[in-house]
């Protein structure tokens, strides 16, 4: 168990030890080494004042009015004796005592010292902007934001269009209160930080009344085009750009002269704009002229441009902006590295112009983005992975969950065979390897040992070695904010224990989807686990998969992670070492013997993995089980009957989930329900499959193979409306939600009540849900109230 009071007593000598200085200082007195002080968002507001950036004026309530409010007010010690043998793995427990510890510290008094620099700077901010009570932002500012390891996205608070002395006080109370929340400190535990780490300060800026607002880029975000400024703009407050709700007008602006290349107007339906006496932001429909109106003057856009050169000057790399339009102003409210721009080491890169002259030796789809250069290794079956390489690019006509090792060696992955949720450019999106699918003939085109260049993005492969460049830019996020809390919860589809820390520390509610083969073939090493049983090794079997089930769940906890047991088709089985013993050929094994039947048919076997998830779920109570291919209800019943018999049953909130993949399923869950099952999740690749009878791993079916198809997406909303009529929860963790983002908006429309998506796509989903679910709510709050009719 790890215990909250072990973050270390250093932490609470570090509050008594360390001198205290000023409470506020002014954006002009902070630059870009005084995260210490005024954490990273203080911190790099300061720095850009200090570049001559024009930044909307602000000040910061340091780190150290924070330590002496801890000290002065008795808080500090009485958190030291709440968090005293606290168990952050015990999540009722972390959120019981984190809710107590936030209620303190807001309702504590503030020191009269503090409390008087803070009102005096406020009142000083009013001065300058020629008015009292001046409208602000108040924005959690922690120490820990611009260390690139970490990723406490969203768990500090920020207040928007607050106004007068005593809400400013709550607001500062709340952002300190914030650095007490329960994922917060299971975060600090779990990556043990140091006592500088739990600290953090508090941003104050005025709110600027943007008439217009939008984006820059200091690069091509869609080409990585260095010599290309971006900009995106819509009128209004920046909510409306950087949501993604409207079409943003778009200009793209040479580097070097400042000439205006391209001007595409948008289509900004409405625009988001401040209420000055109400405080709130409000929806503004705009006529249908004013609509595509182009927002930005030629005379705005070169001032933009000018302002992001000066910006990438400073900081010494392309940067993307946030700016803001108001009176005839423009100011810079946000600006961040344009982080994923290719190296030689890897990782996701673009296509570089050079490109273009090179040959191209194979082409298909781009499946997985990423640009990579190696030699080439044909195999035609994992028996042969002895040859292959780490670095290597290979090459075969498909993969199956066999290939797996072999694939976590190679730099990309290229197929004859696959479409964009094939096994192949699953894994890889996964794993985050380069991959293009559907070649058609790469392992007869190529040759071992040729050196070649895989574009993954672009589905090409090229002769030789390819300089990269940039590649697209990851979603945006608002400006000092995280990503937005979303009522439907985004769940991340995993496989690989090495990537279970990163992933954890993304903004995801939990695994929405555990594959079992990926896990049983690097515990096990590619053995059949009957021949383990026959061989007496089922212990072996428990304690191998259990400890890499244990690992995964521990770094979500107390998220959940719903586990889906093995579900390896019977010619994916034959692949394993004994598989020719214990599996028959079937002309058909995507509809074959697998999943919930097979436990039916051999339960000793299924009742070897229960054990296992039982061990693990010693240690970690987050662990659900999903039974997958659920064909009928009486298979379904007689699954549950081995489930109710093991341990799993009895345990603390234990939950079992249904995979729904056979279009049957919409019919069975009521059955489903009554039968005692929490929640049914479509996997849409193989609903797809069985709605349209398209083998999704055929090339030549490409066409037919759709999962936004009418049919399949009136499958999809009918299996969550029953599911809400029968009282369990709807989830979904096919490839759709990862590829299409319209596929966010109906299934939020839709009420689905989670999503689990690769861990690629998180940003992007996080963005594509909360514009939904803010699309809704506007749609319903512009509804006319029903009237009664009253009759005489």
């Amino acid at each position: 168990m790890v215990w909250a009071s072990d973050v270390g007593d250093a932490y609470w000598e570090a509050l008594r030890e360390v001198p205290m200085s000023g409470s506020i200082a002014w954006f002009e007195e902070l630059g870009r080494n005084d995260v210490a002080r005024a954490g990273g968002k203080g911190a790099n507001l300061g720095e850009m004042v200090g570049a001559g950036l024009p930044v909307p004026p602000g000040f910061v309530i340091t780190v150290d009015a924070y330590r002496r409010f801890l000290r002065e007010s008795g808080v500090g010690g009485e958190l030291k004796e709440m968090l005293a043998g606290l168990d952050v793995d015990d999540s009722d427990a972390l959120e019981r005592r984190s809710k107590a510890m936030r209620r303190k510290i807001r309702e504590a008094r503030i020191p009269d010292g503090i409390r008087e620099e803070l009102i005096g700077a406020y009142a000083s901010l009013g001065a300058r902007d020629g008015g009292p009570d001046p409208l602000i932002a108040v924005r959690s500012s922690a120490t820990v934001e611009d260390a690139g390891e970490s990723s406490f996205a969203g768990m500090f608070e920020t207040f928007l269009n607050v106004r007068g002395e005593e809400d400013l006080v709550r607001a500062v109370q709340g952002c300190w209160a914030s650095l007490v929340g329960g994922r917060a400190l299971f975060y600090w535990k779990k990556r043990g930080a140091d006592a500088m780490e739990r600290l953090i300060a508090v941003v104050v800026q005025e709110m600027v009344a943007s008439e217009k607002s939008g984006v820059l880029f200091t690069v091509d975000p869609s080409t990585g085009d260095r010599s290309r400024i971006v900009i995106e703009s819509a009128w209004g407050l920046g909510e409306a750009v950087v949501g993604g709700e409207v079409e943003p007008d778009h200009y793209v602006v040479d580097k070097r002269s400042l000439e205006i290349r391209e001007r595409h107007p948008g289509h900004k339906n409405f625009a988001f704009v401040l209420d000055a006496e109400s405080g709130e932001n409000r929806r503004l429909p705009l006529s249908s002229e004013h609509a595509v109106e182009l927002s930005l003057s030629d005379a705005e856009v070169h001032r933009i441009a000018e302002l992001g050169l000066r910006d990438e000057a400073h900081y010494g790399a392309p940067q993307d902006i946030e700016f803001a339009v108001s009176d005839g102003s423009i100011y810079l409210v946000q600006t961040r590295p344009v982080t994923t721009l290719g190296d030689d080491s890897g990782g996701e890169r673009g296509q570089a112009p050079a490109a273009l002259e090179h040959e191209v030796v194979a082409k298909g789809l781009g499946a997985s983005p990423g640009f990579a250069t190696g030699r080439v290794r044909i195999l035609h079956s994992p028996e042969e992975g002895a040859v292959l390489r780490r670095g290597e690019i290979l090459v075969a006509e498909m993969t199956a969950p066999d290939w797996v090792p072999l694939m976590k060696r190679a730099a990309a992955i290229v197929t004859d065979r696959g479409g964009m949720t094939s096994h192949a450019a699953i894994v890889s999106r996964e794993m985050g390897l380069p991959c293009v699918v559907g070649t058609r003939d790469a392992t007869g085109a190529l040759r071992d040992d040729t050196v070649v260049t895989v574009d993954g993005s672009r589905g090409v492969v090229y002769l030789g070695e390819v300089e990269a460049a940039a590649s697209p830019v990851p979603e945006r996020r608002s400006a000092g904010q995280g990503a937005p809390i979303t009522a439907t919860r985004l769940y991340v589809n995993l496989a690989q224990v090495e990537r279970a820390e990163e992933v954890a520390a993304m903004d995801v509610d939990g695994v929405g989807l555990l594959r079992a083969e990926f896990l049983i073939l690097e515990a096990l090493g590619g053995v059949h686990p009957r021949l383990m049983m026959e061989r007496g090794q089922g212990e072996d079997f428990v304690e191998a998969l259990s400890s890499k089930i244990a690992q995964i769940a521990g770094a979500f906890h107390p998220r959940p992670v719903t586990y889906r047991s093995m579900d390896f088709r019977t010619n994916e089985f034959r692949g394993l070492e004994g598989g020719e013993r214990f599996e028959a050929e079937e002309a058909n094994p995507m509809i074959g013997y697998r999943g919930c039947y097979r436990y039916v048919r051999e339960p000793d076997l299924f009742r070897l993995e229960l054990r296992t998830l039982e061990r693990a779920r010693q240690r970690f109570d987050n662990l659900r089980l999903m039974i997958p291919f659920v064909r009928t209800a009486w298979e379904l019943d007689a699954c549950k009957h081995l489930v109710d018999e093991s341990a799993l049953a009895g345990s603390r909130g234990f939950e079992l989930w249904v995979m729904a993949e056979v279009p049957s399923v919409s019919y069975w869950i009521p059955a489903y329900a009554q039968a005692g099952i929490h929640g049914v999740s479509i996997g849409s690749n193989d609903l797809t499959q069985l709605v349209l009878g398209a083998d999704r791993d055929s090339e030549r079916l490409r066409e037919l193979y759709d999962e936004r198809d009418p049919a399949v997406l009136d499958a999809i909303t009918t299996i969550i409306r029953r599911c809400h009529d029968s009282g369990i929860t709807a989830s979904i963790c096919g490839q759709a939600p990862s590829v299409y983002p319209e596929y966010a908006e109906l299934l939020v429309r839709a009420g689905i009540d989670s999503i689990s998506v690769n861990p690629d796509s998180i940003d992007k989903a996080r963005h594509h849900i909360g514009s939904a679910e803010r699309r809704l709510l506007l749609e319903a709050a512009r509804r006319p109230a029903e009237v009664p009719v009253h009759h005489a």
